[in-house]
């Protein structure tokens, strides 16, 4: 009998260890870590998807930028391009944006004194110039500068629509200060595009005489060519202001990424596609 109660506790006590090791176990997948904790004991950082809204002016540029700095951070960057008043609308109408990068004071003026970003973070990131832009084949010989816009051989000119599009903005202060404006309008020369990239793809097509766009768009293509800058005092300085928007659930990300286009890693890129960098300055 006492042989026997021997057996009986050796069993029992077999029992609790092996009940004890599978409680531990439990915690140790593979015998090894803590789940959902790295050897330093601390739980993986998740990537965060940005989304960025940004003048259709910045589209290359800004590609090459998503690249450095999503390789750099590890975070993701969706891209929205579009005429900076479109984008606009679409943060007043509640879009889901975090950052938000313009061509023109005026579009993120209006966003300001709405409340809708956040004035602390905001900053003046480029400037660009204002060009004329011919086909670079078979393009009307008659169009030397500016001025020549006026001849009866040239029969339609590409310019973002003004009310939306700050290139169309340009383009038009350009045309008032030379006293073209009327005349070009009264002959219905004008032909309105949705964002100045649109405007580069009509002269690349040769679907118009002309082209109001960014040097930098001008830069990008080697189907058009530029005839002449606008006139010194034309216009109104072009420069890019970026902010952060007022509604973004991922403010640390955004803040982050605005770091990001402040740094001489971005300046570098900035100035290689044709822009000023000026922030900071």
């Amino acid at each position: 009998m006492k042989k026997l109660g021997k057996i009986s506790a050796l069993i029992t006590a077999l029992l609790v260890l092996m009940l004890l090791a599978g409680c531990g176990g439990g915690n140790q997948p593979g015998g090894s870590e803590p789940s959902g904790e790295q050897g330093n004991g601390q739980a993986d950082a998740s990537p965060v998807e940005i989304t960025v809204s940004a003048a259709a002016s910045l589209t290359d540029v800004m590609e090459e930028i998503k690249a450095l700095y999503e390789e750099k951070s590890g975070n993701t960057l969706m891209m929205n391009y579009g005429s900076s008043g479109a984008l606009q609308q679409q943060i007043e109408e509640g879009a889901p944006v975090d950052v938000f990068i313009s061509a023109a004071q005026k579009q993120m003026d209006t966003l300001q004194e709405k409340g809708l970003i956040d004035k602390g973070s905001r900053i003046d990131l480029l400037e660009n110039a204002v060009v004329l832009i011919v086909p670079a084949n078979g393009a009307n010989e008659d169009i030397t500068d500016f001025q020549s816009l006026a001849a009866d051989s040239v029969v339609n000119l590409a310019i973002g629509e003004p009310e939306g599009v700050p290139a169309g903005r340009y383009a038009k202060e350009v045309l008032t200060a030379l006293e073209l404006w009327d005349a070009l309008e009264a002959e219905e020369k004008l032909i309105l595009a949705k964002d100045v990239r649109q405007v580069l793809t009509y002269v690349e097509r040769g679907d118009v005489d002309a082209g109001i766009v960014y040097m930098t768009d001008a830069l990008s293509s080697d189907q058009v060519k530029v005839v002449a800058p606008a006139p010194a005092g034309s216009h109104t300085p072009v420069t890019y202001p970026a902010a952060i928007v007022k509604g973004s659930t991922k403010k640390e990300a955004a803040e982050n990424f605005m770091a990001f286009l402040q740094s001489e890693e971005a300046a570098a890129v900035f100035d290689k596609h044709g822009f000023t960098f000026i922030a900071g300055k």
